[in-house]
């Protein structure tokens, strides 16, 4: 699910659709900088408390049950609590808006108590009625979301009720193994939206034009000020529920201010310069990072968290929505939807380039879709696909693809092999990779159109219009496999290839969708990581993603700011964090 790099707390992810921030344009001092700058005194964290760091690109919504971009997730995730939180270290999960809960013996009901000192930003308190109308928004199939794949079980819903305004007692059709995981939703405020979804027009709530007085949370933080293209600047929620050892309020920080700076090497820049205080360093960065720290020109930490957590992978659209029309099929689905042509392209992937080029040797090849840093649900078994474009020619060749004369290549009908590549702007990394595999694709006769798109451009033509042929997309990852469903499932609405599906367009789809139900029946995790496997061994063969590789992943941050604690699952304990007197 979609999350930023660096979260700013721990959580259930949902898969999300992820960006990634840098630009090719070369800047050669501090005087280049253009837009919104944040001015401030180096000396001023010990009295203002108040954070500041960076992301990508601008939100969509600031509505959590819509989101499909880890952007917006990362704006919005310190506005609301869920019931449950992951621990990044232990990776169990604890307490959030529920105190404590108990399963019950045949681990189909699950009572949550809720804590009676949560209020929403305007006063009213947090009870069972706000858990409730969340599910029932989640569930509305009016409501387009990420969420209901991951907590629907066996095709039916959980069915949730308030025997008080602080108990919710959930009954689940049968066990459901992923629960404590999949039931970290945000929750909403019902006395504010109640109404509105009634009203049918809850699609159309919270987008980024809502005023940010209007954003009725629950977390630590709240929104004071959003400027598009420029910044968000947070204030600390002074009747939040968490207390340190001490009973001392947190969050110990005062506020945040996100600046949105698209060119990463400008964020580079600006965390040199002291205007930001958390980075994450691309490859390229971290030994002149590491090398400032050793000569004592900055006063920072830099460190590895560990393997990218999420995948990052070609894939070619399967949907006939786009392909057919007027009961005409485009011959590109027919490739797309050709094993051997997905093999083809499978072994014209350069990931040792990719890795040397792009990611200086600090990334690794990935093979399974789910991340080796998952130690128990990562399938170890799969044999890449080796890079080898003689053998991808004459795969194409067996298969009726033939090269017809040099740099054209026909498929069994005579027309020729042409598709559009894209990815996100303002990524250099992505771009290296796409320019190194349009290279090696052309190389065997099959002309690529490579063409970048705007991020929130791209992501509209991936979950709404569906025009696009080929993407390298990112998308992040979590502990629990089945907070995947939207992209596992056929139905997802992430299920990039081919999304929405009434039924499962192939048998290989059909089985991830059966594979899913008996994996999260399964209440021991030893005997639950076959079904992930098998998943992922689908996905290997299958080939509906073709992945690349996985960065090595760095934090770096100043000295003047305790207790944070990055871990590759996330933030642990960042209520904590604050800095210390200069």
């Amino acid at each position: 699910m979609m999350r930023a790099r660096l979260p700013m707390k721990a959580e259930s992810r949902r898969m999300r659709i992820l960006p990634a921030i840098a630009c090719a344009i070369a800047l050669s001092s501090l005087a280049i900088f253009t837009g919104c700058r944040v001015n401030r005194p180096a000396s001023d964290h010990a009295t203002s408390q108040i954070l500041y760091t960076a992301v990508a690109s601008d939100p969509r919504t600031f509505n959590p049950i819509l989101i499909t971009d880890s952007t917006s997730s990362t704006l919005t995730s310190d506005l609301f609590e869920s019931l449950i939180r992951v621990n990044p270290v232990t990776t169990l999960p604890e307490a959030g808006l529920a105190e404590k809960w108990e399963i019950a013996p045949d681990s189909k009901t699950i009572t949550f108590h809720l804590r009676h000192d949560v209020k929403w930003f305007d006063g009213q308190p947090v009870n069972a009625h706000d858990v409730l109308f969340t599910l029932d928004v989640i569930y509305d199939p009016k409501v387009p979301n990420s969420i209901r794949p991951a907590i629907t079980i066996d095709h039916q819903h959980i069915i949730a009720e308030a025997p008080d305004d602080y108990t919710v007692v959930m009954h689940l059709p049968k066990p459901f193994a992923p629960l404590l995981y999949s039931i970290g939703i945000p929750v909403m405020p019902a006395h504010i939206l109640e109404p509105v979804w009634k009203a049918g027009n809850f699609n159309h709530t919270w987008g980024i034009d809502t005023p940010p007085d209007k954003l009725v949370g629950n977390g630590p933080y709240h929104m004071t000020h959003y400027t598009q293209g420029q910044l968000v600047r947070y204030d600390r929620n002074n009747d939040y529920w968490m207390k340190d050892e001490h009973g001392g309020q947190l969050p110990r920080l005062h506020g945040q201010t996100v600046t949105i700076v698209q060119d990463k090497k400008a964020a580079y820049l600006r965390y040199l310069s002291g205007q930001i205080d958390i980075y994450g360093p691309r490859t390229e960065e971290v030994s002149p990072l590491q090398d400032k720290v050793k000569n004592k020109e900055l006063d920072v930490t830099v460190q590895q968290i560990g393997i990218d957590t999420g995948s990052l992978f070609f894939t070619f659209n399967r949907n006939p929505r786009h392909y057919v029309k007027n009961g005409v099929t485009n011959p590109k689905l027919d490739w797309f939807t050709d094993l051997k042509f997905l093999q083809a392209m499978a072994h014209t992937i350069d990931k040792k380039s990719m890795i040397d080029l792009v990611f200086h040797g600090l990334a690794v090849p990935a093979v399974a879709d789910i991340s080796p840093e998952n130690k128990i649900f990562a399938n170890p078994n799969l044999k890449d696909y080796d890079y080898d474009p003689k053998l991808a020619a004459d795969m194409l060749e067996a298969a009726g693809y033939h090269l017809v004369k040099p740099g054209v290549r026909t498929d069994p009908k005579g027309n020729r092999l042409e598709f559009d590549l894209t990815t996100n702007t303002g990524t250099p990394e992505r771009n290296e990779m796409c320019t190194i595999f349009k290279q090696d694709v052309e190389s065997l006769g099959i002309k690529v159109n490579y063409r970048p798109l705007e991020f929130t451009t791209l992501v509209d033509k991936l979950d709404s219009s569906f025009d696009w042929d080929c993407v390298l997309i990112g998308f992040t990852g979590g502990i629990e496999p089945n907070d995947g469903a939207n992209f596992y499932r056929s139905s997802g609405n992430l299920h990039l290839w081919n999304p929405n599906q009434p039924t499962p367009a192939t048998p290989w789809e059909a089985e991830i969708d059966t594979l899913l139900d008996q994996g999260a029946s399964e209440m021991d995790p030893a005997k639950r990581a076959p079904y992930y496997w098998k998943i992922q061994q689908i996905l290997h063969e299958q080939l509906p993603i073709l992945e690349t590789v996985r960065q090595q992943r760095y934090s770096s941050w100043k000295n003047s700011l305790e207790n944070y604690q990055p871990k590759v699952w996330g933030t642990y304990k960042p209520e904590w964090m604050q800095f210390k007197a200069d």
